[in-house]
């Protein structure tokens, strides 16, 4: 008889412990985005490019070489170059820097002409792409037009042994409505079973968080 009563009293908490689970794991699912191609039909220019902190410029400044210089943004996102010092450069496009140089430099020199080239770059956090998480490599990496799924997972050299990488996720900030957005993945079907649906375009700031299998 008392037998009976732990057995019951037993069955009864496995029963709330499982409903308890359902619970906290339950809820909607995640939406997925819609597959993209892997390779684009049209090759299309992406958003405009920002510089980032750590990002290498060469700023010319026409018929005035001893102005022009190579030069590194400092990580507080500032540079120096002759007769301009702690300019701003991050969150500026080439043209918007080069713009700000030339009101500062003709203090000094008139009508001067500059032009800011990015030799290499680095680009703010939201022009990368992050991937963290079971992966062999984790990895910011700088957005690129027409990025795909593909190409960030093939940059970070694929998943680690324990990826649970069709219960991935993907997080998207929203300008726009200044949202967040979590999306399902599904590495595994792209990568071991070559699904192509499952494969899907990028955007600047995207970040993958692949969570590693509990079996």
């Amino acid at each position: 008889m008392r037998f009976a009563t732990v057995s019951k009293g037993l069955i009864a908490a496995l029963m709330a412990s499982t409903t308890l689970t359902a619970c906290a794991g339950g809820g909607a699912a995640r939406p997925e985005l819609p597959p993209a191609t892997f390779v684009a039909s049209k090759e299309q220019p992406g958003e405009e490019y920002v510089i980032g902190p750590l990002d290498s410029l060469s700023i010319f400044v026409w018929r005035n070489p001893e102005l022009s210089s190579k030069v590194q943004v400092r990580p507080d996102g500032r540079i120096t170059t002759p007769l301009i010092s702690d300019m701003p450069a991050v969150g500026k496009t080439p043209a918007m820097l080069a713009a700000d140089m030339k009101l500062a430099l003709g203090e000094y020199i008139k009508d001067p002409i500059v032009s800011v080239i990015v030799d290499s770059f680095s680009g703010t956090f939201s022009q990368q792409v992050r991937i963290v998480g079971a992966t062999q490599k984790p990895a910011s990496l700088p957005y690129r037009a027409n990025m795909t799924l593909l190409d960030a997972m093939i940059a970070v050299g694929g998943l680690g042994e324990y990826a649970a990488g069709n219960k991935a996720r993907l997080i998207r900030y929203d300008r726009a409505t200044g949202k967040q957005t979590e999306y399902a993945l599904r590495i595994n079907k792209l990568l071991k079973d070559g699904d192509p649906s499952a494969n899907v375009r990028l955007e600047p700031g995207d970040v993958i968080i692949i969570p590693e299998s509990m079996f």
